[in-house]
């Protein structure tokens, strides 16, 4: 019996799903554990990422507050947690560690260990896994620690390519090298420092005032004037 072009067309596809159904079966006997442990494996990867997320954000949280809670006491004169502070030290976040190392350098500094507070922020200053800003605040407060016990030439070679107008730590860096000016009679060099520094609206107000007194010693006039206005 011949079949009708209708009846063809629907043996055909018949065939074809046939066909599909044997193509899909064989490849799945073939590959279908592979598949399933490539799928459990991507999973099993994506849960473990999203706990990492999760771990690592509660971790920087739980770090901030004790960073938080450690930079408040030492801000007030107190004396952080030892235990805490060391940890903190060891921070995987280079900021943390940073400001930890700086605290435990200062409450060093504070409780008169000056020898303990100079080696601490030697071994900041040369930490090259810490930013720079860090590294050159550590700097300044060893030379100001070693101030007396070091030659004012010396204090002009370390700070010097920090004591530049617009420089992050142009205050604290600018006052030692003039007063290290001032030390070696260098008074042409001294005055025009201090000068600088106190007309230098971002030099703390502290800064300014010191330097403003030491430019009028040496017949600077380091007083700002305000532009006249014009009334229209």
């Amino acid at each position: 019996m011949a079949l009708t072009p209708q009846n063809s067309e629907a043996f055909m596809r018949e065939v074809d799903e046939a066909v599909r159904q044997d193509q899909l079966l064989t490849f799945w006997e073939r590959y279908g554990r592979a598949l399933l442990v490539v799928v459990v494996l991507g999973l099993a990867a994506f849960g473990g990422w999203l706990y990492w997320q999760h771990y690592s954000k509660t971790q920087s949280e739980a770090v901030s507050e004790q960073m938080d809670s450690v930079l408040t006491t030492a801000a007030g004169g107190g004396v952080p947690d030892a235990k805490q502070l060391e940890t903190l030290t060891k921070a995987s976040q280079p900021g943390y560690r940073a400001a930890a190392l700086l605290t435990q350098a200062g409450v060093a500094s504070r409780k008169g260990d000056t020898k303990g507070a100079i080696a601490l922020y030697t071994a900041i200053a040369a930490d090259t896994k810490l930013d720079q800003p860090y590294r050159d605040l550590a700097l300044i407060r060893q030379t100001a620690l070693e101030f007396e016990s070091l030659k004012p030439q010396q204090v002009v070679d370390r700070l010097k390519p920090l004591a530049i107008e617009g420089a992050p730590w142009f205050g604290s860096a600018g006052e030692l090298v003039a007063i290290a000016y001032m030390k070696m009679g260098k008074t042409d060099l001294a005055g025009p420092m201090f000068a600088g520094l106190a007309k230098d609206s971002n030099v703390p107000e502290s800064i300014r005032s010191r330097a403003r007194q030491m430019a009028g010693v040496m017949g600077i006039d380091a007083v700002e004037i305000p532009a006249e206005t014009t009334e229209g």
